[in-house]
């Protein structure tokens, strides 16, 4: 299966119908947040979700979804430099189905890879204190997930 085929395991090429995305980065303690805007055109970091539960985590999610009236939700897909899925991969596609299974709008996976070092170089260049890096490191690695789909797919249906 190719790269791309691996990564859309969820939902076809297309990013679905017009309206917002609501992306989200999974960490093992804190899962970042990032919205856009109806025309897909402004990316905005949010609020970082603690991560408990599967329950918890389902709730905040379908409240963001209904406050964003959300049309799709990107999950950043992990995985290994050479392109091959490693343990987190598989914890993001389990994720993924549970949230398929759950949600009425599609479920697509975004290949994330170097998202966190990019959001830390960004928040860098950006004169961020250490301290203010690590609370918005996890959101503005969700927003470059959720501006890397949005890309992609301009550039595949154009």
């Amino acid at each position: 299966m190719a790269e791309n085929e691996q990564v859309e395991a969820f939902s076809a090429r297309s990013s679905g119908p017009p309206g917002r995305l609501l992306a989200i980065d999974l960490g093992a303690r804190r899962i970042g947040v990032a919205v856009c805007d109806e025309l897909r055109i402004s990316v905005t970091p949010l609020d970082t979700i603690e991560r408990r539960s599967w329950k918890d985590l389902l709730r905040r999610v379908l409240a963001l979804i209904a406050t964003y009236d959300a049309k799709g939700l990107v999950i950043g897909l992990p995985l290994n430099l050479d392109g091959e899925e490693g343990q987190a991969s598989k914890e993001a596609r389990t994720i993924a189905d549970k949230f398929h299974r759950s949600l009425t709008i599609p479920v697509h996976l975004q290949d994330e890879r170097l998202t966190t070092f990019a959001a830390k170089s960004a928040l860098k260049r950006e004169g961020r204190s250490e301290s203010e890096i690590q609370r918005a490191l996890d959101n503005e690695a969700a927003a470059i997930i959720l501006r890397d789909f949005i890309a992609s797919n301009a550039t595949a249906t154009s």
